[in-house]
């Protein structure tokens, strides 16, 4: 009898699953909308220099401007672009009266000299009451303090992959996921009162550890708990409890737009989340294989209870779950390390695998989600479409991994967002609406690769060293999302370079993804050793194999001799 077995004597996927899939799921939901707040609390308004009319002039003609509406005030102190616009960042030095003519052409305007908005700028707030770009002036040369706040969050993630991966393999899942609840509610909260951008930063980044500590601790208790034939069903419940997320932020930005009070509003639920997070229940697998099999039988019996299995559960003791697990427990090692993941071939080549998949699914994914405003159309309503698309994508991506199988999944949907990415190279600006559909397709063919990642690398890794796997994951996640804003500023040299970048990192970790090996319908496995002899088997199956073809071959050429 192995582990997964004794999930089933107790009930399989009974009414304890149930409650702890629901329980960890719900705060997914405003994950997401932290994940991509940035996108509205960040959103740059339409804006221009500081209307200033000179002194000079207004003793020259001391009753002119009383008469003047705001848009010809505007056109005498701030320089327009072809397309009638005004300049962003540049204004005239001296008032251009003689602009007032609507027959001044605009060699006359770009013959006048300018200056930097020394006085500060003007902000349309017809979209956004407030942003921290308009309240700290992030734009013009400030500009890429804006793209710095994203990844210094997005440092927060990767540093919270890393230290929470190994920690919670160390003191466990529910410890370090009570942790990141409380974290979150207060950074977050601490982010909505930032007396300045430096302030905001320091707290995101905070915000940002959370992040991944609910995350990937999220995933693994829901696993741990999980029957084997339910674990890409629950999977896919997760993503959608993420996709739902994105949907609750459009409508919450657009119901507020001051980003103090959005920021706050995301971030409340979480103290809730870490009220009731108390009540979670450690994974009995974890335990067992730390070597606490006394509390992993608690934890068993308290799943028997709720699971209406309580004759089973009472029929549970150390011994028999040692006897039940013998093979995993002989070969466990008392402590585990990130090395673990590098140490042996099998295990090493899983990780540089999952590595890839993981990196290129978020480089793209963030470069597509994060740049909302550039698609040209309402903000909200893009936001609403790129959260739409997830549910058929996630739904199509489920069918694949119970059906078909892990490996393909990943590799496909990695394989079509690339070639959609790509797709948009050749597809003329003014066609606003199909550049759209490639971009949708290709953000849900990522949101699917991501929907598989979390399945396919929980099962992909032993239990001793689950966590570390998907802390590696996640590294290479959070990598990913910092480098693409970079990126982006690669197409101030050769505008199609960001999309020849963005499509080709998918496609090559697709092709990565089908030297992994297939996890369908296969039991967690619990030991490092317990992979390595996996894999040497079915190393040994396939020399077989090739043994085998290559004598059917020779057999003609023999009896033709």
């Amino acid at each position: 009898m192995t582990f997964a077995d004794i999930l089933d004597l107790l009930g399989g996927m009974g009414h304890f699953q149930r409650m702890t899939v629901a329980f960890l799921a719900i705060p997914l939901v405003m994950l997401a909308s932290h994940n991509l707040l940035q996108n509205f609390t960040a959103g740059v308004p339409g804006h221009h220099c500081q209307v200033r009319v000179s002194a000079n002039h207004t003793r020259q003609a001391p009753n002119l401007t009383r008469y003047l509406g705001a848009d010809d005030l505007l056109r005498i102190s701030v320089p327009m672009d072809q397309h009638r616009r005004a300049d962003k960042c540049r204004r005239y030095v001296a008032t251009q009266w003689r602009l007032i003519d609507p027959n001044a052409t605009l060699a006359n305007e770009t013959a006048a000299d300018t200056e930097p908005c020394t006085s500060g700028w003007t902000y349309d707030k017809s979209t956004f009451t407030s942003t921290i770009v308009s309240e700290w002036d992030l734009v013009c040369d400030f500009r890429s303090l804006r793209q710095m706040a994203q990844s210094i969050y997005m440092a927060g993630v990767l540093v919270g992959s890393i230290l929470f991966g190994g920690l919670s393999d160390r003191y466990g899942r529910k410890a370090i996921i009570v942790c990141s609840y409380l974290l979150m509610g207060v950074a977050g909260i601490c982010t909505a009162f930032a007396p300045n951008f430096t302030a905001y930063c320091i707290f995101r980044f905070w915000c940002g550890m959370a992040m991944s500590g609910i995350a990937i601790n999220s995933v693994s208790l829901c696993m741990e708990w999980i029957p084997i034939k339910y674990r890409a069903i629950v999977g896919t419940i997760n993503g959608y409890f993420y996709t739902t997320g994105q949907f609750v932020l459009a409508g919450m930005a657009y119901a507020i737009p001051d980003w103090r009070w959005l920021q706050l509003a995301v971030s409340l639920p979480f103290l809730v989340f870490f009220f009731y997070s108390w009540l979670f229940v450690e994974s009995a697998r974890w335990l067992a294989i730390s070597g606490k099999q006394e509390r992993a039988v608690k934890c068993l019996k308290k799943c028997s209870r709720i699971n209406g299995r309580k004759k089973e559960g009472d029929k549970l003791s150390m011994e028999f779950l040692k006897s039940s697990m013998q093979k995993e427990l002989s070969s466990t090692k008392s402590s585990h390390s990130m090395l673990d993941l590098v140490r042996t071939p099998s295990i090493r080549k899983i990780s540089n695998g999952v590595s890839f998949v993981w990196f290129s699914t978020s480089f793209a994914y963030y470069g597509l989600s994060m740049d909302l405003q550039n698609f040209g159309s309402n903000i909200y309503l893009t936001q609403l479409v790129f959260a739409a698309v997830d549910f058929p994508a996630k739904f199509i991506s489920v069918l694949t991994i119970t059906f078909i199988g892990r490996r393909f999944s990943q590799a496909f949907a990695l394989i079509l967002a690339g070639l959609c990415i790509l797709a948009n190279i050749f597809v003329p600006q003014d066609l606003i609406h199909l550049r759209m559909v490639f971009a949708v397709i290709g953000k849900g063919s990522l949101a699917a690769s991501f929907n598989c990642a979390y399945i396919f690398t929980g099962e992909l890794f032993p239990t001793v060293i689950r966590q570390s796997g998907m802390g590696l994951g996640g590294t290479m996640a959070r990598v990913g999302s910092m480098i693409a804003p970079l990126v982006k500023l690669s197409g101030e040299f050769f505008p199609p370079l960001p999309l020849i970048i963005y499509g080709l990192a998918p496609i090559i970790s697709g092709i990565a993804a089908c030297f992994l090996p297939e996890t369908r319908n296969a039991p967690l496995p619990e030991t490092i050793e317990q992979v390595e002899k996996q894999s040497k088997a079915n190393q040994e199956e396939e020399q077989q194999m090739k043994i085998l073809i290559d004598s059917t071959k020779a057999d003609p050429d023999k009896e033709g001799h």
